[in-house]
């Protein structure tokens, strides 16, 4: 009787949209999730929307997730105060959402992707309240974030590298609160059982945000003057719980 010999499947990538329109950045965030997420490129397939639209025949079920990288972009700007590419940027990841929360499609949009679920969600994002410049934050786990798969390993008092100039005001309907922090209340939410956002940045190292912050010196982040001392804070910085749960996304939903 002959042997039949039959090819493992092979598992499905990781979409990665990226939003920063500066190759440097884009490419040291992109290192940074397959670093500290335990990826490859070839278990990824990586999207710079600054530069390529979405493929028109995209299909959720070829992925085993998405992650969505940050950008210097805000949701809650005027769209007269949107750039060309912002803008662009803005729909491509919007378009997503109404299947990916439809369909709990695992999701982890990472700083900018906070912003980008609330306003599918129909919550309150804006700039009223809770930025918080380029630096750390000091951030809990809440009680419903106690048991979270995905914080599994992660020390209840953590730090995390921040920056944004917008925030979730309110929790949107529909979403757990799982990490808060005194600056900023809503650091991690999830909707539905696989769709999560943080606004701090769980791919980000020291090394990291020093390229960011010399890259976006001039664009209201900081003071310009403020970059070197702000790099040397960031060096010094005892960051290390985030990149986990980044790494439990992955380990979660790898096919």
């Amino acid at each position: 009787m002959p042997i039949i010999c039959r090819k493992k499947p092979m598992p499905k990538p990781f979409l990665i949209l990226q939003l920063r329109p500066e190759t440097e950045a884009a490419d040291d965030e992109y290192a940074a999730i397959l670093r500290k997420g335990g990826l490859t490129a070839e278990e990824t397939l990586r999207i710079r929307l600054d530069q390529s639209p979405l493929p028109a025949d995209l299909r959720l079920d070829d992925f085993a997730g998405i992650i969505v990288g940050g950008g210097p972009g805000c949701v809650s700007d005027a769209p007269e105060q949107k750039s060309e590419v912002e803008a662009r940027i803005e729909a491509a990841v919007m378009s997503l959402m109404p299947e990916v929360t439809t369909r709990d499609f695992p999701f982890l949009g990472c700083c900018y992707g906070i912003g980008i679920l609330g306003k599918h969600l129909g919550g309150d994002v804006s700039k009223a309240a809770f930025s918080e410049p380029v630096g750390t934050s000091d951030c809990e786990i809440t009680p419903d974030g106690q048991g979270e798969p995905l914080l599994e390993g992660v020390p209840e008092q953590f730090q995390a590298f921040v920056g944004h100039k917008e925030a979730m005001q309110s929790l949107p309907d529909g979403c757990t609160h799982l990490v808060s922090s005194p600056t900023c209340p809503y650091q991690m939410v999830r909707h539905g059982q696989n769709v999560y956002a943080t606004q701090f940045h769980p791919e980000a190292d020291g090394d990291g945000f020093k390229t960011r912050i010399l890259i976006y010196k001039h664009q209201g982040y900081f003071p310009p003057e403020a970059a070197e001392e702000l790099i040397e804070m960031c060096a010094a910085a005892d960051v290390h719980a985030p990149e986990i749960v980044l790494r439990n996304f992955v380990d979660r939903y790898r096919a």
